[in-house]
């Protein structure tokens, strides 16, 4: 069960990355082109929050889960800054944080009067959570965390 929800994490993570860059591209482009607030933008603004909801409980789940955690969590880190660390604080944390920003921009934009402050603000909130969980992405290539582009079965 552990290792199905880590592909699947691992997966969403794409995903999400995906609905959140057309997110914010339908926002500038919208807010650019002064184009009425549609029902697509409305749509994608809230399928962007729900997708980023889902993989957040997959991450939880997962982080109660996960015996790199609680290996590590009895583990005395020889460095500050250590990839047991990382999983422990900083990714959940930014990842948490990053999905409050992307539910706040999502309601925020919701409830805003004119079409371009609803774009402006699908923009700004969504852009912040984007660069936050780019922050917190174990990227294959980062120095606090090494994981692959794709994870297989």
């Amino acid at each position: 069960m552990y290792f199905f929800l880590l592909v699947l994490h691992s997966f969403m993570r794409w995903l999400v990355l995906v609905i959140l860059v057309y997110a914010i591209f339908t926002a500038a482009q919208g807010l650019v082109k002064k184009q009425p607030f549609s029902n697509n933008a409305n749509v994608i603004r809230h399928c962007t929050a729900t997708i980023a909801h889902l993989q957040l409980v997959l991450g939880i789940t997962l982080y109660f889960q996960s015996p790199a955690v609680k290996f590590l969590l009895s583990d005395s880190p020889a460095t500050l800054v250590n990839e047991g660390t990382f999983f422990r604080y900083i990714h959940i944390s930014l990842m948490l944080v990053a999905v409050v920003v992307i539910t706040i921009g999502s309601s925020r934009a919701k409830r805003m009067e004119n079409d371009p402050q609803k774009y402006k603000t699908m923009l700004t909130w969504f852009s912040i959570g984007l660069l936050l969980i780019l922050i917190a992405i174990p990227w294959p290539f980062s120095p606090l965390a090494h994981r692959p582009f794709i994870r297989n079965f």
